[in-house]
């Protein structure tokens, strides 16, 4: 059972730092589209989703990999699936006309994450 948490935790880390990398490199598409294309209202709100996405690609990018225990863990997982909500929510506004209200739930994900991984360093 130990070996399989093991793997489970080590998958769960590449698959954090992958996407976290996919985020990154997402945002610098978006922000560049957020300048070059979109209008000034549109364009401070993808560049908004763009620097969530791209901060919070980088820490799951430095953060997964040194990830220990299920806190930590938990704690990525939250910041990863904030983000995608967030600013989700928000590239889903401007393409698809769809309302942004899942923005909020993200961004209270994005701190829960955040409160979470605080916790997971203390216990270190």
């Amino acid at each position: 059972m130990a070996s399989q948490v093991g793997i489970r935790t080590v998958a769960g880390r590449r698959i954090l730092v992958a996407t976290g990398a996919l985020l990154a490199a997402a945002a610098v598409a978006l922000a560049a589209y957020a300048w070059h294309a979109a209008g000034p209202g549109a364009g401070a709100r993808l560049g908004l989703a763009a620097a969530f996405a791209f901060g919070h690609g980088l820490a799951l990018v430095a953060l997964a990999p040194r990830a220990a225990g299920r806190l930590a863990m938990a704690a990525l997982w939250a910041l990863l699936l904030g983000v995608l909500l967030f600013a989700g929510s928000l590239v889903a506004a401007h393409f698809f006309a769809l309302p942004t209200r899942l923005a909020p739930m993200g961004g209270g994900l994005m701190i829960l994450g955040w409160l979470l991984h605080a916790a997971a360093a203390l216990r270190e």
